[in-house]
């Protein structure tokens, strides 16, 4: 495999299944995390290493090294392998998934934002998705038409704090995640509820359903449901662990287990809760962008400006969602007609958040 964000939660995860399976890893792509990058350079012998700059480049001892978005996109070129694993976070990924599939590559894929901005250019049937939600509907599909199609959220960090906390939340309490371990972007995404809104958009996408919806499941042991037109509803179930849908997405086919099975006395009881616009004010767009999903574009390039800002100091918790608001509503005209398009239409929206002033 080729795999992008080697040093991520993801990628991580994903040398586990590597290393259990024997799978032979070709390229690791990985940003700044010069050190673990070294340790999986050294374990899993790769024959091209690409990082995100040219001084990290000339930091490793290795025979071949890129650097930069054109170095991850000539390593996918470069390497013979029929997979590649897109665990990048951001619009950074949009590139790599367009250049794999015109490489004839199959992309497992993680990237939200390659789905999420141009998923009216992308064909899926070359992509194998490793979010636990759209792993869980696959699951649960086998080749039957939904009615409707349902993931689930944990709530994310602010899921039970008062209301009026929320708006001035500091960016250690956002990244306070009840259920999983991810980085500090979909962290936050995930207590703002915009990584929810774009996993609708990527079910959307991926499997043709334009009725889609979520609810949150406080505990994350049921990660999709599916409602059939017989009134039948089934649901995926497994722990919070990343590793069955990455192994799912690299081998599609499993017989040995690869976590233990949901023990229900031991989960007691479930809880649902709808999502609600007042603790998530971007719930407020979801209808209005599931009919309109090309503008998830102008969403994802809003929400990568807003959560910089968040994270740097430069704007409050709640600002990242009222910026993201804002910009939906000037941008409403947006409609891609192309992969470029989306490029251009991504650095207009970035343009006139940075301006903005909330």
């Amino acid at each position: 495999m080729i795999l992008l964000g080697s040093t991520g939660s993801i990628g991580v995860n994903t040398l586990e299944i590597a290393r259990r399976f024997n799978i032979k890893v070709e390229a690791l792509v990985a940003g700044n995390n010069i050190e673990l990058l070294k340790k999986q350079i050294a374990e899993f012998r790769p024959c091209y290493v690409c990082v995100a700059n040219k001084a990290l480049a000339e930091a490793l001892d290795h025979p071949r090294v890129l650097w930069g978005e054109e170095g991850i996109l000539e390593t996918i070129r470069l390497a013979r392998s029929a997979i590649v694993v897109n665990a990048l976070v951001g619009f950074l990924g949009l590139r790599p998934t367009v250049t794999a599939i015109a490489e004839g590559k199959t992309v497992a894929l993680a990237n939200k934002e390659s789905l999420v901005a141009a998923g009216a250019f992308i064909d899926p049937k070359h992509l194998r998705p490793i979010d636990s939600e759209h792993f869980g509907l696959w699951y649960l599909l086998d080749g039957r038409t939904p009615k409707r199609m349902v993931i689930t959220a944990s709530g994310g960090a602010f899921r039970d704090v008062p209301l009026e906390k929320i708006a001035d939340a500091k960016l250690e309490d956002a990244l306070k995640h009840p259920n999983w371990s991810m980085g500090t972007k979909i962290t936050v995404d995930s207590a703002t509820m915009m990584n929810k809104l774009f996993e609708l958009l990527e079910a959307r996408w991926l499997y043709g359903c334009e009725n889609v919806d979520a609810i949150i499941e406080p505990k994350s042991v049921i990660h999709a449901l599916i409602e059939f037109v017989d009134g039948a509803t089934t649901a995926q179930m497994a722990y919070p662990d990343m590793k069955l849908p990455i192994a799912y997405a690299l081998m599609q086919k499993i017989e040995t287990p690869v976590l233990d099975p949901v023990d229900l006395l031991e989960v007691g009881s479930l809880e649902f809760r709808p999502v609600s616009p007042q603790r998530y004010p971007i719930w407020r767009i979801k209808e209005d962008l599931l009919a309109n999903p090309k503008r998830g574009v102008v969403v994802n390039a809003a929400n990568e400006v807003a959560v910089g800002k968040f994270v740097e100091g430069a704007l409050p918790f709640g600002g990242i969602s009222k910026l993201v608001l804002e910009a939906y509503e000037h941008f409403l005209d947006a409609d891609p007609k192309s992969i470029d398009e989306v490029f251009a239409i991504d650095e207009a929206v970035r343009g006139w958040c940075m301006e903005k002033r909330i």
